[in-house]
């Protein structure tokens, strides 16, 4: 039992290196060809700067090649341990596929715990070193800039948060205009806007489209606006902190954030108790949609951290079933798992400004699918059915 436990554990680890680092190229050149190849090849950094940034890129790309390895690496292992009978005669011993996988079981989890690791610490640290080399490297001016995915403190008085800023037009703007460091009497919400720099006066015009504001205080207002227009003065706006963008903070980080968040003060407004109650439940909805894109960066976190067990429930099973050695198979049914699991993932996240679809939760959709139809696949390969 041990020697045919140590065989398998073994097999398993060695393709799990291997798929691994296979995967981390491909990951690693998909990141590279896209920037850093592109500043190479016009002089403006050296191959040393090369190296540095593809080391801060590893960790980061590992969040995702680690469960890819570990499924194909299952995949693989126990299709090719059907397809040469060996579990016929491991059976045919009276040893049964539960004993024999469960060194296997084990491997996962310690590979859920390097994967939360890297999903919640190490790899948002490495991206923001690496998204902070490249942005220095091409001297980037941001102070004229509302950065996407990232909550925004640099004009004394307002918070923004913008979902997509491709070029300047803008998708999902929330604005809290605060009355000191943590009271809010205005808040904002814009489906669209448009960002344009006024150099002649050093500021910047955001105009917002399809608007809606709740005003709280003395002048109590729900206000819609089909089009509004602020200036933002830039000799103003604060000292920028390189602050990294939600998606890219770490676990830690990004508790912090949903904190300051969620403790802004609301003032209740004063007018009759109908009004009050509209404009609690404005306010308390856009507040919602300002702290849900943080909650989806959490739950992502630790969601993902489990996908490495799912995938091992699954790929056990289906490496029988398919009883295959060929390793394009295996990599095949891989790839085309890993595209549904992170389906759902790429759902979650781009509902992130919609909490009313709750996307904080569809995230750990594919974890209890995975798991559950593993565990019901398991069970029937471990009775030869």
């Amino acid at each position: 039992m041990k020697t045919l436990q140590k065989y398998l554990v073994g097999q398993v680890f060695v393709t799990l290196l291997l798929t691994v680092a296979v995967f981390t190229a491909v990951l690693l050149i998909g990141n590279a060809l896209r920037e850093i190849l592109t500043l190479l090849a016009s002089s403006h950094v050296s191959p040393l700067l090369m190296v540095k940034a593809i080391l801060y890129l590893i960790p980061f790309v590992w969040v995702f090649a680690l469960p890819m390895g570990m499924l194909t690496a299952t995949l693989l292992v126990f299709g090719r341990f059907s397809a040469d009978q060996e579990l016929t005669a491991a059976r045919a011993s009276g040893v049964s596929l539960m004993s024999l996988i469960m060194p296997v079981l084990l491997l996962s989890l310690f590979c859920c715990t390097l994967s939360a690791w890297f999903n919640m610490d190490l790899g948002p640290r490495c991206r923001v070193a690496y998204v902070g080399l490249i942005r220095d490297l091409r001297a980037e001016i941001v102070n004229a800039q509302l950065p996407e995915g990232r909550f925004i403190r640099d004009f004394p008085g307002y918070i923004f948060y913008v979902e997509k800023n491709n070029g300047g037009k803008l998708e999902n703007v929330m604005i809290y205009r605060l009355q000191n460091e943590t009271n809010v009497d205005t808040t904002l919400h814009a489906l669209r806007g448009q960002l344009k720099p006024d150099r002649a006066n050093n500021q910047l015009i955001l105009d917002l489209f399809d608007a809606q504001s709740v005003t709280v205080g003395g002048n109590d207002a729900i206000s819609s606006f089909p089009t509004l227009t602020l200036n933002l003065s830039l000799s103003s706006a604060t000292n920028r902190v390189n602050k990294p963008s939600v998606s890219d903070m770490t676990f830690l980080q990004l508790r912090q954030e949903l904190h300051d968040l969620e403790n802004l003060h609301l003032p209740i407004g004063t007018n009759s108790s109908d009004t009050l109650r509209v404009q609690m439940k404005t306010l308390r909805q856009q507040q919602k949609d300002f702290t849900e894109p943080v909650r989806v960066a959490m739950n992502r976190q630790v969601a993902f951290s489990f996908a490495c067990f799912g995938f091992t429930l699954v790929g056990i099973p289906l490496g029988i079933r398919v009883h295959r050695r060929e390793t394009n198979i295996g990599i095949a049914m891989a790839l085309l798992l890993v595209v549904v699991y992170y389906a759902f993932i790429m759902l979650g996240q781009s509902l992130a400004a919609r909490p009313e679809f709750c996307p904080h939760l569809i995230l750990w959709l594919p974890n209890f699918i995975f798991q559950a139809v593993g565990a019901v696949l398991l069970w029937r390969a471990n009775r030869g059915i």
